[in-house]
């Protein structure tokens, strides 16, 4: 059940105690802030001293903890995630005024963390000190700081850093109290404020800009890092959807030998005369001479332990997880303590990590037993191959040592085993490969070469043998100087579109642009979905007709909103406010500067034009004069901008057709452009609207 994680906890474990009890309202306390229930029973559990915590009930129904640790008395309570967000009370825009509220209290989805909140604010009142025991990132940092500065008192408030939620990770980080780390809160601020100014003024400019020309209230909703992503996705899907395929001709070869075939494509050319006269050329003799053979020896260095990018990069490829299906996955493992915390950008297992008795514990289960003294076989003191990734706050997602209580849904036993193998392979030994390569040449000084592989020692790829395949390629005994038949073809080929996005692909787009956080891109993803900017069909994502034409009305009016270049300058900006070089309120005024500009601009020039032309965008209000294919806006000829823009690369793609040697009618060439199935779905509307209305003289001929 939703948001009552805590209500699963096994009571064997503790003693139950209720609320009026001494035991759970004790005079003096240090009050401890979890980010959630699951993880305040671990830290509980965690710091008791061979006795059972007490576990007591808030009047609201939450949870709470109280134990005796080092002779101090803790009540550990929990949050659920984001207890306080940003309000404002004006409706206009551009507004930069607002105030940190309750969640509860300014959104409807978010009254289930009144009772965390009335829990907090009650045990606050008698503690004499604080610490925030939330995931040690910028958003746990955030949300326990919140809690401490509006609940408590933060000149009394501690920070508490580990990387697991184990026995051994909570106690050593409650032996090390630091203070509140203002850095990483400043900086996670300014992103909650950033994003916030940012998405409301501009969905405020969309929404208003309609209201005032159809009287009707439209939801639409742009957002800092949202806004690109969308893009991104958009162009990459209008790409394939204005997509002209154009031939190319291939001399493909194909040598035989006693049973064995390999074929491979010799060259490519884009004019078919010229691919002809080359064919014509090796044609003249049935067979290709070995001149030359190369032996190599490879060694396959081990896997980098995962970051969280490459952990839901190949949960995706094995799987077919979306990253924040992973995500979420790998944070239910975190929080039963089985693997490390794994919002993290780190391919690096420190030194001070002693990876043998996370050995000792895997050892102890199959599978990973055997796996264990494989590698303990070849490496006595093994120890991970590093990455170049790293992460100041936590290291490479691992397992602990210690193991799940029980079987797990397939799902997570999935992922889970997918991290072990990943560690353990890791410390494995190379893999070692024999590569084989045999280069023939063929009339007219052509060169083709062909390569075999054979595994000589399989190494890491032994203990990741599920995740990973290598076949072996083995070739027939060559001898230089030998004749081997050949046969030879040319082949036409037509271009291909780009690929259309995976989910994870899209992540990955974000992470090389530097948009967002490990934490953060696999929701911005989903959130574009959920808006129905998005569509899933398969794997693939496709953009629907309401995000492609949110993005062109963003660019059109608010370029700034989906520049990959302004969105990266400000999240380097918060990496600048972590690291002390600026502070949280320049950023912001910087932000607001950029932002009041364009508005002001907006609402003088544009705003009244932006409402027609989102409302005729969105079916709001009727073109006034409509496509003659789609019924969109006319932008030139009859054509709305899509149509048009397909027209104009379809003429010019039978132009290119003629020139690369296709003899061809302009309507010959519409029909075989519309039975190609990587023709693009805006082309082939216009293919149909061309073939069905008389053609001009022009294109007749």
């Amino acid at each position: 059940m939703r948001h009552t994680a805590w209500s699963r906890v096994k009571k064997r474990k503790h003693r139950v105690t209720a609320l009026g009890s001494t035991q759970c309202r004790p005079t003096y306390y240090t009050l401890v802030i979890a980010e959630k229930p699951k993880a305040a029973s671990r830290i509980a559990l965690s710091l008791t001293d061979g006795s059972r915590p007490y576990i007591c009930r808030h009047r609201s129904g939450v949870p709470y903890w109280v134990v005796r640790y080092n002779n101090e008395t803790y009540i550990i309570a929990p949050a659920a995630g984001h207890l306080f967000g940003l309000h404002t009370e004006l409706r206009s825009f551009p507004v930069f005024d607002y105030v940190w509220k309750p969640l509860w209290e300014i959104d409807e989805e978010s009254k289930y963390t009144r009772p965390y909140y009335e829990t907090l604010k009650d045990l606050s009142r008698r503690a004499r000190a604080f610490i925030n025991a939330c995931d040690y990132d910028i958003e746990g940092s955030v949300i326990g700081y919140l809690i401490i500065k509006f609940l408590g008192d933060e000149k009394r408030a501690y920070r508490v850093k580990f990387s697991a939620l184990t026995r051994r990770d909570i106690r050593l980080a409650f032996s090390r109290l630091q203070r509140v780390d203002y850095e990483m809160v400043e900086a996670g601020l300014a992103r909650h404020e950033l994003d916030w100014i940012w998405g409301i003024n501009i969905s405020r400019a969309l929404m208003d800009a309609v209201r005032s020309v159809t009287g009707r209230h439209v939801v639409l909703s742009a957002g800092r890092v949202q806004s690109p992503t969308l893009a991104e996705a958009v162009d990459r899907d209008l790409a394939r959807k204005l997509f002209v395929p154009l031939p190319s001709y291939a001399l493909v070869v194909t040598l035989e030998k006693d049973g064995w075939k390999s074929t491979s494509t010799l060259s490519t050319f884009e004019n078919k005369e010229s691919a002809l006269k080359a064919a014509r050329v090796i044609g003249r003799r049935g067979y290709a001479i070995v001149v030359r053979k190369v032996y190599e020896r490879k060694h396959i260095n081990p896997p980098y332990p995962f970051n969280l990018g490459d952990l839901q990069s190949e949960a995706a490829r094995l799987f077919g997880y979306s990253p924040y299906y992973t995500q979420r996955i790998a944070e239910e493992l975190y929080l039963e303590g089985l693997i490390s915390y794994p919002r993290t950008n780190s391919q690096k297992i420190p030194a001070t990590i002693d990876v043998r008795p996370i050995l000792d514990s895997l050892s102890r289960v199959e599978p990973y037993s055997a796996l264990v003294k494989y590698i303990l076989s070849r490496t006595p003191n093994p120890r991970p191959r590093n990455g170049p990734k790293d992460d100041p706050a936590h290291p490479a997602i691992h397992p602990t040592g210690e193991l799940p209580q029980g079987p797990m849904p397939k799902p997570k036993q999935r992922i889970y085993d997918l991290i072990v193998r990943r560690f353990l392979a890791s410390m494995a030994t190379p893999a070692v490969l024999n590569y084989e390569k045999v280069f023939f040449e063929l009339p007219g000084g052509y060169i083709l070469a062909v390569t075999g592989e054979r595994i000589i020692d399989r190494g890491w790829m032994e203990v990741y043998r599920p995740y990973v395949r290598v076949e072996e390629k083995k070739l027939p005994l060559f001898v230089k100087g030998e004749k081997v038949p050949f046969k030879l073809s040319v082949r036409t080929r037509f271009s291909e579109p780009p690929s259309p996005y995976t989910k994870i692909e899209l992540v990955k787009w974000m992470e090389r642009q530097g948009l967002g956080t490990e934490a953060t891109r696999a929701r911005i993803v989903e959130l574009l979905f959920k808006r129905g900017y998005l569509i899933e069909k398969g794997k693939y994502v496709y953009a629907t007709d309401l995000g492609v034409s949110l993005v062109r009305i963003l660019r059109k009016y608010f370029p700034e909103i989906v520049s990959v270049s302004l969105t990266r300058y400000f999240e380097q900006r918060l990496v600048d406010i972590m690291s002390g070089r600026t502070r949280r309120e320049e950023v912001l005024a910087e932000a607001k500067i950029v932002l009041r500009k364009m508005l002001e601009e907006y609402k003088r020039t544009a705003m009244k034009k932006a409402g027609i032309d989102i409302a005729q965008s969105l079916g709001v209000l009727e073109p006034a004069e409509k496509c003659l294919i789609c019924g969109r806006q006319v932008f030139a000829d009859g054509l709305c901008s899509y149509h048009y823009d397909a027209l104009r690369r379809l003429r010019e793609g039978f132009q290119e057709w003629l020139k690369r040697g296709e003899k061809v009618s302009y309507v010959e060439y519409l029909k075989k452009i519309d039975k190609l199935r990587v023709t693009g779905q805006l082309i082939r509307d216009v293919i149909r609207y061309e073939l069905k209305n008389s053609l001009t003289e022009e294109y007749r001929e």
